[in-house]
């Protein structure tokens, strides 16, 4: 009896959000939506960085990198949601779920480090301004950015090894909208530990050592701006600041919910709302916080529309 449920499962089933039919077609075109807004913000995000010279700055040369990652992290999960609202469920391979699984992983990490990157940028910017054009050079910006890289594929790479070392058996359902390693621990059998080690191990210095870059970074540039005799000054520091900290929480307070608590015994349609939260919505709001609360981007913007004006007139 206790070898009934071992058989090995080779392939997984995506069942979210199928146990109402009728949502199915809704709920599409919603995320369709979505999906498209952050395709078009995103890329017209980085066309407009490329195009202003103003926009030619340390901060907004990592603010492409990030309005980049988000278009390929969101692209990793969409589509694939996408065909399991529309087929009412979807078989992956083991393959296709361990390069997805290893992909979100990839992007979710680099997004992470660009955000602290982006918060030491300010950090440098309101706090030794006098300095910042020796410390932010462009060699600096691209060394910044290619260790995101290089950091977010090691981060990958090994919980994607860790992960898929595992053996799944009996059921093969996954009631989530991809591969991620909380659902996946629930279909293994035998011992896990050394895989949940890792997820507590991500968490731990990923995320926490993100947050904490952050989190001084703007303890020193809260003591910089509150030392500012000029209210003027002090208005147009925190307006920069802002949309850089909604982006912050709107992110890490999704990851933090998933990955920072017992998975055991936790309701997967909670779950799923959440995933949808860090995986569609914020990628999708990052550039409208960028642009609303940015008196430069909007500059830019409106600049950009008033010459397609004039270059359609006859």
């Amino acid at each position: 009896m206790a070898e009934v449920n071992h058989t090995l499962v080779t392939e997984f089933f995506l069942v979210a959000f199928t146990e109402h039919p009728e949502w199915g077609l809704p709920l599409s075109l919603v995320f369709l939506s979505f999906y498209l807004t952050t395709l078009l913000g995103n890329a017209g995000l980085i066309l407009l960085i490329r195009k202003d010279r103003r926009l030619h700055t340390p901060m907004y040369f990592f603010l492409s990198h990030l309005a980049f990652v988000d278009i390929c992290y969101s692209s990793v999960i969409v589509p694939q949601m996408l065909a399991v609202l529309w087929e009412h469920g979807l078989a992956i391979s083991q393959a296709r779920c361990a390069a997805q699984f290893f992909l979100f992983t990839f992007f979710a990490s680099i997004d992470c480090y660009l955000l602290a990157i982006m918060a030491y940028d300010r950090y440098v910017a309101v706090c030794q301004p006098l300095l910042y054009v020796t410390i932010m050079t462009e060699k600096a910006r691209v060394g910044l950015v290619a260790g995101a890289y290089v950091a977010g594929f090691a981060s990958g790479f090994i919980r994607t090894v860790t992960a898929f070392t595992l053996s799944f058996c009996g059921n093969n359902e996954i009631d989530f909208i991809f591969c991620d390693l909380p659902p996946l621990l629930k279909l293994t059998c035998g011992d896990s530990y050394t895989q949940e080690v890792v997820i507590v191990a991500f968490a731990v210095f990923v995320m926490p050592a993100c947050i904490l870059v952050i989190l001084v970074s703007y303890l020193f540039i809260i003591v910089a701006v509150l030392r500012m005799r000029s209210a003027g000054g002090r208005a147009k520091t925190f307006s920069t600041c802002t949309s850089h900290l909604t982006a912050v929480a709107l992110f890490f307070g999704t990851l933090i919910f998933m990955y920072l608590r017992d998975n055991s015994g936790q309701s997967s349609e909670g779950d799923r709302v959440v995933s949808v939260l860090y995986t569609v919505v914020t990628p999708m709001l990052n550039p409208l916080i960028y642009s609303l609360r940015n008196k430069e981007v909007k500059e830019a913007v409106m600049k950009f529309l008033s010459r397609s004006k004039v270059s359609r007139r006859p």
